[in-house]
């Protein structure tokens, strides 16, 4: 059974999947909310769809409650790496990227060439390391938000680039802005 729930968080509300399995309770996906539609809808799989629980799924709480007090720890600062089972997705390229986010240590950001290169790819690459990146569906545990540009620049991120500065600035690894 696939099981879903939302929580309310500094970047806004969060929808969380997760599957039952035979080793346990997995999280699939955890979303931000999209900003410009009503009623709410969220980002998942690499596409907005309704913020309502399709045929044979369940919105409850129950399930997730691990994941919610790690979120709430990490959101209160207490919290610098997350240790939660993910269900598998993606093809074998994008879990050897996200394999790779997970290794980028809290507080610290990587650029998408210095990622590139640890996973031994040729510069013809990035951008496929890139879409890799963009269809992360673990937003927040799985720390896609800590890769940037080679100038420092923020690039996109599916959870929206003011999440994303909001998300390193509570890290640690920018400073927070005087203006």
């Amino acid at each position: 059974m696939t099981a879903r729930t939302t929580m309310k968080s500094p970047l806004g509300d969060l929808l969380l999947t997760g599957e039952e399995t035979a080793d346990g309770f997995r999280l699939r996906s955890l979303s931000l909310a999209g900003r410009y539609s009503s009623p709410p809808r969220y980002w998942v799989g690499g596409e907005y769809g309704p913020g309502t629980t399709p045929p044979g799924r369940q919105s409850t709480a129950g399930p997730f409650a691990a994941v919610v007090r790690q979120l709430d720890a990490y959101f209160a600062g207490e919290l610098t790496r997350f240790d939660m089972p993910f269900a598998t997705t993606g093809s074998d390229f994008q879990r050897r990227v996200w394999h790779e986010l997970d290794r980028i240590p809290y507080g610290t950001t990587t650029t998408y060439g210095a990622l590139a290169a640890r996973l031994g790819l040729a510069r013809d690459r990035v951008q496929a390391l890139g879409a890799a990146i963009g269809a992360n569906p673990l937003l927040v545990v799985r720390p896609c938000h800590r890769v940037i540009g080679a100038d420092g620049s923020m690039r996109g991120y599916a959870g929206g680039v003011a999440n994303k500065v909001w998300l390193l600035t509570h890290e640690g690894a920018l400073q927070p802005s005087l203006l």
